[in-house]
């Protein structure tokens, strides 16, 4: 293990610990002994198959965003755009789904689905990049713009075209498009899972194995010696803000193919601001996106399991401690990094 990985792996855990401890100290505010609710979230999410599938659920689309991060993150930007790449997903996916055949086959109707998410998100992510690399605008600025645009725009779109019978639920998907669930207490965890589970192992051998992998993170380390050494800056900084936007869009996935089988306005809201969280608390490395997904997900549900004895707010806001945390910890570690050169 490099120095390097072991600088990362204790900024991981000085998140977590600060995070746990913050957690605990909003306990005793509420008036509620911090060990006794965090052993009754750990016994209540293990211990029930309903609960255990949703964390799987949660981490799903929570790992797609937070690949989408690092990814980017890769080559030196920043992708602040997932929510908006993952609701064009979530748009693409189910129209495409509600204008297939009623008898449309599995085999045919879930990869067009899938594809639909993956490219709308895609485009997403490819409009952002090409704006960075030709006119020089800040990407963090045109994500958080465009993530406002497509809300917007898709807000009009329900109103206007989506929305069935005074609602704001769309069409149901084919039956062939659905994803089948896997079955645990009822929860809404399906074979979605699997998606995420492919996509952490197919960064991982891009990044790792690929000369591509090697560009996109010779970039995000120095954009001049990249150029030094013949590598088209622009060109990766574009695919890896395209890929980004794929992965984002592929988000859609576990909640319209998975679970509502239908658009609906909000669906996936906030997952893609998790993503950040996510992509950075898993130190950009695909499996530790993996673990870091996990994790939130585990906190989200196991709010909800405890909700009896503390606000289900003071998950909420812990939540938010742990973006902080992680913040605070990649500050330490560059300095960290750039103390040891």
């Amino acid at each position: 293990m490099t120095a390097a990985t072991k600088r990362e792996l204790q900024a991981v855990a000085i998140a977590l610990l600060v995070s746990i401890a913050a957690g605990s100290a909003l306990m005793l505010l509420a008036g509620k002994a911090p060990g006794t609710i965090w052993w009754l979230m750990i016994t209540r999410t293990t211990g029930d198959p309903y609960a255990l599938g949703q964390v799987l659920y949660k981490a799903t689309a929570l790992a797609l965003t937070g690949l989408a991060v690092s990814v980017a993150l890769d080559a030196g930007l920043y992708n602040i755009g997932g929510e908006g790449q993952l609701t064009a997903g979530v748009v693409a996916c189910s129209v495409v789904g509600a204008a297939l055949p009623m008898s449309a086959p599995a085999i045919l109707a879930l990869p067009v689905c899938i594809l639909a998410a993956a490219a709308a998100g895609a485009a997403v992510g490819f409009a952002i990049g090409v704006a960075r690399v030709t006119r020089g605008a800040n990407e963090v600025i045109t994500s958080v713009m465009l993530n406002a645009n497509i809300a917007g725009v898709t807000l009009w779109l329900g109103n206007t075209v989506l929305f069935r019978g005074g609602t704001t639920r769309g069409a149901a998907i084919a039956p062939g498009a659905e994803l089948p669930s896997l079955g645990l207490g009822g929860s809404s965890a399906s074979v979605a899972l699997f998606i995420a589970i492919a996509a952490v192992i197919a960064v991982y051998w891009l990044r790792a194995y690929t000369t591509w992998g090697q560009a996109l993170r010779a970039v995000g380390r120095d954009v001049d010696a990249a150029r030094s050494v013949g590598i088209d800056v622009g060109r990766v900084q574009i695919v890896a803000m395209t890929v980004a936007g794929a992965l984002a869009g592929l988000a859609a996935t576990p909640f319209v193919l998975g679970h509502k089988h239908a658009f609906e306005e909000g669906l996936g809201r906030g997952v893609g601001f998790l993503g950040i969280a996510v992509g950075l608390l898993g130190r950009q490395h695909p499996i530790g996106v993996g673990v870091a997904a996990l994790a939130l997900g585990f906190l989200s549900s196991g709010g909800l399991a405890v909700s009896d004895r503390v606000p289900k707010e003071l998950i909420e806001m812990l939540l938010g401690i742990v973006v902080l945390a992680v913040a605070c910890s990649a500050a330490w570690v560059r300095r960290r990094n750039a103390e040891a050169v």
